[in-house]
Parts: structure tokens; C-alpha cells; sequence
């Protein structure tokens, strides 16, 4: 018996590292981006990819599991949480009316964050990448 947990990642090569070098997504030769535009979408794109990385193949249960009690965190509630927070931030810099919030008022993105598949599929959309102005 052993309180090591199972391991999550499949990586061989790094086995604390959650991807091999080769599969990584996230990982990009050649120049970074060039400008603000393109850095904000150049890091956007590699935390959601971290992010879905983390949630894949994962179900309901997994993804809503809280992480310590009593704590909310999960990594839905993180996601949510997170498409909620760009939200906030495409509404400070573009002009006209605010888009409503995702998951309504104070802390629903982590409270709502339960383990149904409604949720899940209601949820994933915002994994997507969004264009900015």
C-alpha cells in the first residue's frame, strides 16, 4: 500500500513533466510572437491547452472533484472560473454593452461547478479559443 497517488500523466521521457517534449502542444520553435495582440493570443491559446490537457478523458466526477475540502476548487470550477474571468476582460476592453456573466453572480463558476454532464457539455464551449479585437 502506498499513499503515492496514480499517475495522471503520460509521460515517459520527463516523468514529472504531464507530456513528453515531442507531444507537447504547448510547445512552439521558432520566434515568439510579435506584438501585444499576438503574445495575449499566443498565451491564451497555451493555458487553455494546458488546461484541456488536464481535463481530458476525464469525466463528470473527475472534473468536479473538489480539490481539498472545504475548499471549491476543481478543475471545471477553474475552467468555468477562467472563461468567466475573460469575459470580464473582453467587456473592460471593447466598446459597448458589457456580454452578461457565463455562470451568474459571485462564485457560481466554482459553486456550479457540479458533476453533471449537462454542466460539462454546457461548460466546454468556453474552453474554446476566442478572438479579440
Amino acid at each position: 500500500m502506498t499513499d503515492q497517488p496514480a499517475r495522471w500523466s503520460q509521460a515517459t521521457v520527463y516523468p514529472d513533466m504531464w507530456a513528453d517534449p515531442d507531444d507537447d502542444p504547448r510547445n512552439n520553435e521558432g520566434p515568439g510572437p510579435e506584438g501585444e495582440p499576438a503574445t495575449l493570443h499566443d498565451f491564451l491559446t497555451d493555458y487553455r491547452t494546458t488546461l484541456r490537457m488536464k481535463c481530458e478523458g476525464l469525466d463528470p466526477e473527475q472534473l468536479a472533484r473538489r480539490s481539498v475540502p472545504p475548499s471549491t476548487m476543481s478543475l471545471l470550477g477553474l475552467v468555468r472560473h477562467l472563461a468567466e474571468v475573460e469575459r470580464d476582460w473582453r467587456n473592460w476592453i471593447v466598446d459597448g454593452d458589457p456580454l452578461p456573466k457565463l455562470y451568474g453572480e459571485r462564485d457560481a463558476d466554482f459553486d456550479g461547478a457540479v458533476a453533471e454532464q449537462a454542466v460539462v457539455d454546457a461548460t466546454s464551449p468556453t474552453h474554446r479559443l476566442t478572438e479579440y479585437p
